[in-house]
């Protein structure tokens, strides 16, 4: 896996401690090269949505949760029953665990990944959970694209290149859930099903208010 590994860029510091860089290490070994330029566009632009509130965040937390937050994609982390976001969020603890993070720590991390798809909800939450979710809008949908400098925007994709990105995100996601279509109930990622397969039928909550046990 050919991919960049700077040390700053667009005036943001990437960490490189020994937990920064371990984590790094997993997701090349565990990654992809498009993963990894996903998930390092994710820290960037996060980090410039914290610099540009002037928010207090703790950047080595928000870098591993940009690592690990689609790592519960891959089979490596992968579950057969639980919703992506929560494997990845189960692995970053994990690690973090064995690094003798604190609780507290740990469940910041495991919130930031485990919300980070979930609108209406993250970005009310801490700095770092409320960062990593506008920096995956921004590079997955544009959100807050008009935020970014045309200097800053070039420099990251130069460095870390979307590689029609648009084209394979979708089937990205998609391969990651498709033996588990049913964890996308009641999420977004119900949208990547619809679109990957076209006889695709949610489960729809009013079925389940309706058909439940109860008599009345």
């Amino acid at each position: 896996m050919s991919v960049n590994r700077i040390k700053s860029l667009a005036g943001i510091t990437i960490p490189d401690s020994a937990i920064a860089a371990q984590a790094t290490e997993l997701l090349l070994e565990h990654g992809t090269e498009f993963i990894y330029n996903h998930s390092l566009r994710v820290f960037l632009f996060s980090s410039l949505n914290g610099k540009r509130a002037n928010l207090q965040y703790d950047a080595e937390l928000l870098y591993v949760s940009s690592v690990f937050h689609d790592l519960g994609l891959t089979p490596h982390y992968s579950s057969p029953d639980k919703r992506f976001e929560v494997d990845g969020a189960n692995a970053a603890r994990d690690f973090l665990k064995s690094h003798g993070l604190p609780g507290e720590s740990l469940q910041l991390v495991w919130d930031t990944i485990a919300l980070h798809t979930t609108i209406g909800i993250a970005e009310h939450k801490e700095a770092e959970v409320a960062l990593m979710y506008s920096g995956v809008g921004l590079d997955v949908m544009g959100e807050g694209y008009e935020h970014l400098s045309p200097e800053n925007r070039e420099a990251i994709i130069a460095a870390f290149p979307r590689s029609g990105f648009k084209q394979s995100i979708i089937p990205t996601f998609f391969s990651g859930f498709e033996h588990k279509t049913d964890t996308t109930f009641g999420n977004i990622k119900a949208d990547v099903c619809a679109y990957m397969l076209p006889d695709f039928k949610r489960k729809n909550f009013c079925d389940c208010i309706l058909h439940s046990p109860w008599s009345e």
